[in-house]
């Protein structure tokens, strides 16, 4: 059943109970996870991470690569996932964080099978958030709050010009050849460029590292590779090439479930 987020509503949704996640197949098909710098670092270790424009705002977002085609997330087999960290925007399932209003509120997937008469209560007996809801609320701003963190790094990538758009070219068993496009990665040599006050200002505004785990995570492709071997279409390899070639298909924004 598709995923239908609604706002929590303490008078609809007052007896609702949420049991504990088993599994990640509702993003079996989520090939692009949205990643924020606060966990880069962790990311960087198992899957790339790169940067997307948004085509309808031109708003540039950071996202863990989870898989090189729209609809496929290699790091679930349908059974476990084979990271030892899980992006937090999936991690956050069933619920979501959205404007409301004037304020940000709490948004719950209706059709989620995690919502029903067994797990925690959202509320008390009284009308108040329940404990087990309270950490939600709590682990939603945080991510609210990463988010706001990050794109304050994007635009500070943005205004020193340090994105520059790669194509990833990839070469299936098959035969097939595809080119993978619309990703955007920290251009090293500009960044080794900066003046000194800049790269001072980055360090100490906690950028400079997430920069280096962002161009790192690119080594995790491989990953990428590895983990098709277990599918029915494998990889055979796989390298980055110069933007100005013929385009392929985009890397298209995926928002997690």
């Amino acid at each position: 059943m598709a995923i239908n987020y609604i706002p929590l509503d303490k008078a609809k949704h007052g007896a609702l109970k949420v049991a504990p996640r088993t599994d990640f197949s509702f993003a079996a098909k989520t090939h692009l996870a949205a990643a924020t710098i606060r966990e880069y670092a962790q990311l960087s270790g198992t899957m790339p991470v790169v940067f997307i424009k948004d085509p309808n705002t031109s708003n540039v977002h950071s996202v863990a690569m989870l898989g090189l085609e729209q609809g496929n997330n290699l790091f679930w087999d349908g059974e476990s996932w084979l990271a030892p960290h899980v992006p937090l925007n999936i991690q956050r399932y069933p619920f979501d964080i959205r404007p409301d209003g004037d304020k940000l509120g709490v948004y719950i997937d209706e059709n989620s099978e995690l919502f029903g008469d067994e797990g925690d209560a959202l509320f008390t007996e009284e009308g108040e958030p329940s404990e087990a809801l309270k950490a939600r609320q709590q682990f939603l701003a945080d991510l609210a709050n990463s988010e706001v963190q990050n794109q304050r790094f994007i635009k500070e990538l943005q205004a020193n010009d340090l994105l520059e758009e790669i194509q990833i070219r990839v070469r299936y068993s098959s035969g097939q050849v595809r080119n993978v496009t619309g990703i955007l990665t920290v251009n090293e040599k500009t960044l080794l460029d900066l003046p000194d006050d800049k790269v001072l200002a980055m360090h100490k505004a906690g950028f400079l590292g997430a920069c280096y785990s962002a161009m790192l995570s690119l080594g995790q492709l491989n990953r990428l590779v590895e983990l098709s071997n277990k599918t029915d279409n494998p990889i055979q390899s796989l390298q980055i090439v110069p933007a100005e070639q013929p385009e392929g298909q985009k890397a298209e924004d995926a928002t997690p479930a």
